[in-house]
């Protein structure tokens, strides 16, 4: 089914799949009010958006972040009601730049599970290619017969035999760029592109704030300076991005 924009819609048990998490958890949030109703089609089925889809994956980083569900409720409360998909992305993101590095070991099916999809082998050599998994350590009897320890991201392990390390906060973010339609090599490029200037950009921001604090300051100051100026940092960082990126493309287009 889609929406008047041609927008496809899914059912709750495709909403459950694609947020890798159960029906019971999509009509529990609904119960509590974090998540709108559906639009009801024929023979009364529920039909969720994909807005739907994104506050249920911005529900599930505040959860991530250790939010009870009555602070998740108020903090959804306080947001415009008429947040699109890509604005819902937008926030998630801010909050999930939060999150402390908490890789885990997964199996492939768990993998599959958190990604809401089935990845085949093609999807699985990208997301190790963007690092957004790796194999865990660990050896094991390669498929050709020899018994040399199989490189960590080596994709030579039986599937039932397959352990991930990964960290939840990229996984939905590498699952997206799957489906981006540019060629692999691209991401990877912009990615280099992202990471070169991030880096840039931290390392001055951190020299400006060391000469800001001086060096009689206790450490206590100095992590009290820091835990104050990091979100407000990355959100301006976020907003120039997204403005400057906006100006580049009405460029782009005007050229074209």
């Amino acid at each position: 089914m889609t929406t008047d924009t041609e927008e496809p819609t899914l059912t709750v048990d495709e909403l459950a799949a694609r947020a890798g998490v159960t029906v019971r958890t999509v009509r529990f949030y609904s119960s509590k009010g974090l998540l709108p109703p559906p639009a009801i089609g024929p023979r009364r089925v529920g039909h969720y958006s994909q807005e739907h889809l994104a506050r249920l994956a911005l529900i599930e980083e505040l959860q991530r972040q250790g939010m009870t569900l009555a602070a998740i409720e108020r903090h959804l409360q306080q947001l415009p009601a008429d947040l699109s998909a890509r604005d819902l992305a937008l926030h998630r993101a801010v909050v999930a730049s939060w999150a402390p590095d908490a890789a885990e070991d997964v199996t492939r099916e768990e993998l599959e599970r958190r990604a809401g999809r089935r990845l085949g082998e093609e999807d699985l050599e990208r997301l190790v290619a963007m690092n957004i998994i790796e194999r865990a350590e660990g050896t094991s009897d390669s498929l050709d017969g020899s018994d040399s320890p199989a490189s960590p991201n080596s994709l030579a392990y039986p599937a039932s035999l397959a352990s991930f390390r990964v960290d939840p906060a990229l996984l939905a973010l590498g699952v997206q760029l799957l489906d981006v339609p540019l060629a692999h090599e691209s991401i990877l490029a912009a990615r280099g592109v992202l990471l070169e200037h991030s880096r840039a950009a931290a390392r001055e921001l951190s020299a400006l704030l060391r000469e800001a604090v001086g060096e009689h300051e206790s450490v206590a100051a100095v992590k009290s300076l820091s835990a104050h100026m990091q979100p407000l940092v990355v959100q301006a960082l976020l907003t120039t991005f997204q403005r400057s990126l906006k100006a580049e493309l009405r460029e782009w287009l005007k050229e074209s």
